[in-house]
């Protein structure tokens, strides 16, 4: 096998330059590209789709339903969450919690004026929420960490939300990590988004991974869903 060329039937062990300490200045304009990237790919749609589905039981409850996104980064899935709600009349209190103090403040900065997200840095592992809470969300993140802990986030989701949980993340395989290595320096993307690009669809899961970790974490197979969505994204959804 040619030298860097990954074996997609296992996971690799690569590591993303943006996990390694950097100047706030370099994280701002590496999650401004990614997040570029997520609105040219459909990365938000799957997510959206899912609160499709919910939408009508959301619209019933009385209380502002409490949503957590979990490595929200630069903040985008939750600004597009926040426009969802706010188009279906759908009142909402949004979280954002990043283990990078400064993606904090990169979120809050490239802030719409009027939203009204909170921006929190924390270790989910350690995070208490507040107030209870009606969804979990999470994009681009699990890939980042190692089985035991995917697992353990699949309890903690378990046992936070109220009325379910998303993952929507990246699916392992040649196709879309040959085309993101093209597209990321055709867009001459900034030099992390076209490192990090290919390593985390290479860091990244297939279908029978998530079985196994679902089935590790105490979850039912009839309680998991597992989506695929074009292009590259493999998704894992639950709902109470």
């Amino acid at each position: 096998m040619p030298f860097n060329m990954p074996n997609f039937k296992e996971r690799s062990q690569l590591d993303e330059l943006m996990d390694a300490p950097s100047s706030r200045e370099e994280m701002r304009a590496c999650l401004r590209d990614l997040a570029w990237t997520n609105r040219w790919t459909l990365g938000y749609r799957p997510q959206l789709h899912w609160l499709d589905t919910l939408a009508d039981k959301l619209s019933s409850l009385a209380d502002p339903i409490r949503i957590l996104d979990v490595g929200s980064g630069y903040g985008d899935g939750l600004y597009k969450i926040e426009e969802w709600a706010e188009s279906r009349g759908i009142a909402v209190e949004l979280i954002g919690i990043d283990l990078n103090p400064d993606a904090k403040i990169i979120a809050g900065e490239a802030a719409p004026p009027s939203s009204r997200i909170r921006w929190v840095t924390a270790d989910v592992f350690a995070y208490a929420p507040p107030q209870p809470v009606h969804l979990v969300v999470s994009s681009l993140f699990t890939h980042h960490l190692s089985e035991d802990n995917i697992v353990r986030f699949l309890r903690w989701m378990e046992k936070q939300a109220r009325l379910g949980w998303f993952i929507n993340d990246l699916s392992r395989a040649a196709i879309p990590y040959y085309s993101f290595k093209v597209f990321s320096k055709l867009a001459r993307l900034h030099p992390f988004v076209q490192h990090d690009g290919p390593v985390s669809i290479a860091r990244s899961f297939v279908p029978q991974d998530w079985q196994r970790m679902c089935a590790a974490a105490g979850l039912e197979e009839q309680d998991v869903h597992i989506h695929r969505f074009t292009p590259a994204r493999l998704c894992i959804s639950r709902r109470k």
